[in-house]
């Protein structure tokens, strides 16, 4: 068992109540616009390279569809809409990403090193968004085959669905209309947005048949802090908001804090205000779990942390050069804190297994639990079978 010495967490804009500035807690931490021709024999766009073969050769051959906000959107064509996810770590067999790439560039990101499979540099994960073509008429199809039936399909395991392409190209809405036309499917969304109560009416839609829940993301509840670690994603205020609206519709939903970085958001104040806030707007559930950290999110999160946070640079470089996870006894007590909180506040410790429609076929339960400290490669897993 790893053991580590204390060293102080950084003192990052602690909460104020009132008037009153509260002085940080201890931390566990130890010392589709315009389209370019694609037919067959159309020019390659600059800097592409014949020679690449699968998703690098489609990624290199994907016509620009526009630019903005320092971000480019390419339309990228699939074969299918739906991911087989092989892993045993997960409770699920399939998933759906939209897109690939997210624009929230949240800084500590375990997804980036899918940019590399289309021979990209992790930096640009926030820069070059894929949309996914087709996503709509592909989910119909994908959807209507035998295996899906009794199998819980998770929405956003590589990248948010809610990112802000959604509003201009509105893949995951094209997705979850073709989900409100089916019965009996098990289904679940993980977001950092509130643009998730866009969808409200087809949600509702999905749960008269089927089964459906929303976990919201949220790393921690001041603002200042979280527009450092995640620039693009909104407030933590406004996906507070969104859990409350999602509940009052009648829509399973609950609070991923996750992932609690060690001495930046894992302050015993820190995170039972976020449990309470949770409660408060309403979640079922609060699941959180530590940093995941593989390769290509060091090379974006090191330098970070030099910036921001320089104190606990070093510590961050001792832990993750030997693993992509920190020690275990700091997992371990990051664990009993997290129940701890669920049993103050009365929160469950996996999703709820939504209410079926009357007209919806029985389905298995979604049995998510991530207690343990090995939860995160679940999404990294399933992110590398979703090459297309």
């Amino acid at each position: 068992m790893a053991t580590a010495t204390t060293i102080p967490a950084a003192p990052q804009n602690p909460p104020v109540r009132g008037r009153r500035r509260v002085a940080p807690t201890p931390s566990l931490f130890p010392d589709v616009p315009h389209q370019r021709d694609t037919e067959p024999g159309a020019l390659l766009p600059p800097g592409s390279a014949a020679e690449r073969v699968g998703i690098a050769r489609l990624a290199a051959s994907s016509p620009c569809a526009d630019a903005k906000r320092g971000t480019e959107y390419f339309l990228l064509p699939v074969r299918s809409i739906l991911n087989h996810c092989v892993s045993d770590r997960v409770p699920f067999e399939w998933t759906m990403n939209p897109y690939r790439g997210c624009e929230f560039g949240c800084r500590y990101c375990y997804a980036r090193y899918t940019h590399e499979y289309m021979e990209l540099d992790t930096a640009d994960f926030e820069r070059k968004i894929y949309v996914k073509q087709n996503a709509g008429p592909l989910a119909a199809r994908d959807l209507d085959g035998a295996r899906v039936q009794g199998k819980h399909i998770a929405i956003g395991t590589a990248t948010d669905p809610y990112q802000p392409a959604e509003r201009e190209y509105g893949a995951t809405r094209a997705i979850l209309e073709q989900m409100a036309e089916r019965r009996g499917l098990s289904v679940s969304i993980t977001t950092k947005s509130n643009q998730v109560v866009r969808d409200l009416d087809v949600l509702r839609r999905i749960a008269e048949r089927s089964a459906i829940c929303v976990n919201m993301s949220i790393t921690t509840l001041r603002t200042r802090l979280a527009r450092r670690l995640e620039p693009r994603a909104p407030r933590p205020d406004l996906r507070l908001e969104a859990v409350r609206a999602l509940r009052e519709a009648g829509i399973s939903a609950g609070v991923f804090a996750m992932p609690v970085l060690p001495g930046i958001t894992d302050g015993e104040a820190d995170l039972d205000d976020l449990a309470r806030a949770a409660t408060e707007a309403g979640a079922q559930w609060f699941l959180g779990a530590a940093l995941f950290l593989m390769p290509s999110s060091q090379k974006e999160f090191l330098p970070f942390l030099d910036k921001q946070f320089p104190r606990l640079a070093r510590r961050y470089r001792e832990w993750f050069s030997k693993a992509v996870y920190p020690p275990e006894e700091y997992r371990r007590k990051l664990s009993a804190r997290m129940a701890e909180l669920r049993k103050k506040y009365g929160l469950g410790s996996r999703p709820v297994e939504p209410r079926l429609g009357e007209n919806a076929h029985p389905q298995l339960t979604l049995t998510l639990d991530l207690r343990a400290p090995e939860h995160e490669p679940m999404k990294a897993a399933c992110a590398a079978q979703a090459i297309v």
